[in-house]
């Protein structure tokens, strides 16, 4: 079983009083959900989110893996960050990725991965996300995205305050694919062709990470 979280939704932006709504992120209160950045000319991190999820989905189903999405549209609002990593904890997935773009200054670029570090509920997984990270640091660098210089240290950004992060019980990821407000990384996010690379890459490293457990 693969889990599969993509960032946000497309409805987030049209209801503020769902997604500010305070849940607990494993650490302390964090909002519900949030609506994610865009590229300069107006293409969401949703909409990315969204094509690389159910291209990535679609792979792994061709391949016969069973998967779970934490959502089944990109239209909807939330759910919440506590619920997204609840629904792939339950369903026991094996490995897991959470799917994001950033929106950093727009001299800033490339691809960074966000990984937990424990939380009393994610102890058991901390070393596997890292393992599975490393592996997906390697893959990625295959897609044309350069690895990110302005986050953490080696693409690798140690976080607390996630609750996908914090939350989970399987080895789980977050992926920065790339810069929304650098225009070089906004034609790669766009493209489909750079969308089914990065679809193939988090497969390739999936694939990886389960057979060397």
């Amino acid at each position: 079983m693969v889990g599969i979280d993509p960032g946000h939704n497309g409805g987030n932006a049209g209801a503020p009083e769902v997604i500010n709504e305070p849940v607990w992120n494993g650490r302390s209160q964090s909002p519900c959900n949030t609506t994610g950045t865009a590229t300069d000319d107006g293409y969401p991190e949703t909409d990315f989110t969204w094509a690389v999820a159910t291209k990535l989905a679609a792979d792994l189903r061709a391949s016969g893996a069973k998967v779970v999405m934490t959502r089944d549209s990109n239209t909807g609002v939330g759910p919440c960050i506590d619920e997204r990593a609840e629904i792939i904890n339950d369903a026991k997935a094996d490995v897991a990725i959470d799917i994001h773009a950033d929106g950093a200054a727009a001299s800033e670029r490339g691809y960074s991965l966000l990984i937990p570090v424990p939380s009393g509920t994610n102890d058991e997984v901390v070393e596997p996300s890292r393992r599975y990270a490393r592996m997906l640091r390697t893959e990625m660098r295959k897609t044309g995205m350069p690895l990110a210089s302005y986050l953490g240290e080696g693409g690798f950004v140690e976080r607390d305050d996630l609750a996908g992060l914090n939350l989970t019980t399987v080895p789980q990821v977050l992926l920065e694919t790339g810069n929304m407000r650098n225009a070089r990384d906004a034609r790669l996010l766009k493209s489909d062709r750079f969308q089914k690379r990065t679809a193939a890459a988090i497969k390739r490293a999936m694939a990886a990470y389960l057979r060397s457990r």
